[in-house]
């Protein structure tokens, strides 16, 4: 019996037998009465085919958290897992910026471009410098088509502090008092991490930011780097060590913002009663014991503290922190390449402020056609 790929002859006679889908081929057996000569031809069956099509390898998402502290923060990966549970989770903790080139390049190749496109990093971290430079170093690392995507939230500072942004710009505009333009804003504790994003943001709004730190030589560095950075003097540092201090900051502010670590008083009642009385809204971003501002509660959300002054508090900045963040997480997914930092996520912040504002229709007809996104 001669065995021959392909198709044969006419031949009188066919008989077939057709092998599982683990074995998927097709046996045609053919007898020629002529030449009383058999030819048997094999094939692949058509659902065969099929599976051999569908059968080519998947690209998951895979999600790289290089994180600069000892141990990595789990708050992140939990959201990260929630949000993608089909995704691969990845983390590196300790993460040194001299490490990091390494740690990127490797994540680059082995996927091809197809799979940089479904490989994304996350840069996190206490220290918001060793997370700039670690992006920078990402940046140069990457060239087409090898391109990651990259979310930058150290510790999340920018999540935070655009949710701390967002939501005074929310209390403001809904009490018809306008936006930033022109404002003063004092942020408290202004050097930490969320308040230096915060003061940024501040500023690229249009606000008048006075930016405290207990040593004054921190609190200046910071607002010439961010006038600098925004090429204009809308920013000054001041000493606020003393309640007095932290009083003649506040005096003229229409907004405060308390950025202080968790646990650490900043704003006394009595200061806030004697110096705040320009002050239209206040927030504070600690939800732990002694709070940031005296008698400000953590679910306090536009709160009347004193008449004509509202009151944001820790856990209403921190619920929308998360969905900041998720959007984040999800536009990063959705996307190819990019970078999603601190604009980003203000951007997200502002737009679902916005939307908000429109839904009530609390949005005044003056500003309704005018772009409020500063980026």
């Amino acid at each position: 019996m001669a065995l021959q790929l392909g198709d044969s002859k006419t031949w009188l006679c066919d008989t077939e037998k057709t092998t599982s889908i683990a074995h998927p081929i097709k046996f045609t057996t053919r007898t020629c009465n002529r030449h009383k000569k058999q030819t048997t031809t094999v094939r692949l069956c058509p659902l065969a085919k099929k599976v051999k099509k569908m059968s080519k390898p998947i690209k998951k998402t895979v999600i790289i958290f290089l994180d600069t502290d000892k141990h990595a923060s789990p708050f992140d990966i939990l959201t990260a897992v929630d949000l993608f549970p089909d995704a691969q989770i990845l983390s590196y903790s300790n993460v040194a910026p001299e490490d990091s080139k390494r740690i990127i390049q490797d994540a680059m190749f082995p996927r091809g471009p197809e799979g940089a496109k479904q490989t994304k990093l996350f840069i996190g971290g206490y220290d918001v410098e060793k997370a700039v430079e670690i992006l920078e170093i990402a940046k140069k690392s990457m060239f087409p088509p090898f391109e990651l995507t990259v979310i930058v939230d150290p510790r999340g500072a920018y999540t935070t502090a655009s949710a701390a942004v967002g939501k005074t710009l929310s209390a403001l505009m809904e009490k018809n008092l306008g936006d930033f333009e022109g404002k003063t804003v004092t942020v408290l504790a202004g050097t930490g991490p969320v308040g230096q994003v915060a003061s940024r943001l501040y500023a690229m709004e249009g606000a008048n930011v006075i930016v405290t730190s207990r040593d004054l030589a921190r609190s200046t560095a910071l607002a010439h780097k961010i006038n600098a950075e925004t090429t204009t003097e809308r920013v000054r540092g001041v000493k606020a060590a003393s309640g007095h201090e932290v009083g003649e900051a506040i005096k003229d502010s229409h907004v405060i913002l308390s950025a202080g670590a968790a646990g650490i008083a900043l704003l006394p009642r009595a200061a806030l009663e004697e110096f705040g009385s320009n002050c239209k809204v206040v927030a504070d971003i600690n939800a732990i014991p002694p709070l940031g501002v005296e008698g400000l509660k953590p679910n306090d959300e536009n709160a009347e503290l004193m008449p004509g002054m509202y009151g944001i508090g820790a856990l209403a900045i921190g619920t929308f922190k998360n969905k900041i963040e998720a959007q984040l997480f999800k536009r990063a997914v959705e996307s190819p390449k990019g970078v999603f930092d601190y604009k980003v996520a203000y951007e997200v912040a502002k737009l679902v402020v916005l939307e908000k504002l429109k839904k009530n229709k609390q949005q005044s007809p003056g500003e309704s056609g005018r772009n409020l996104l500063p980026f």
